[in-house]
């Protein structure tokens, strides 16, 4: 499972919020519910908010293992 919990972290420690991204940066509220939510998003949505929040791709997502084996 991917996990956006660094995602928040990282916004409040670069002293970004909510607000200030879909009123600044043009990030739909429907996509911060999908990354609270840990819900797939598009790569070159991962791509545009490291570049907002100027960070890289470890300090938004991680992996967590799951059950599920293939």
């Amino acid at each position: 499972m991917i996990k956006f919990d660094r995602f928040w972290a990282t916004m409040e420690k670069k002293g970004i919020t909510q607000y200030d991204l879909y009123t600044e940066h043009n990030v739909n509220r429907a996509l911060l519910d999908r990354l609270r939510h840990n819900k797939n998003i598009e790569m070159n949505t991962i791509d545009k908010l490291c570049n907002i929040l100027q960070c890289n791709i470890e300090d938004i997502m991680e992996h967590v293992p799951d059950d599920n084996r293939f």
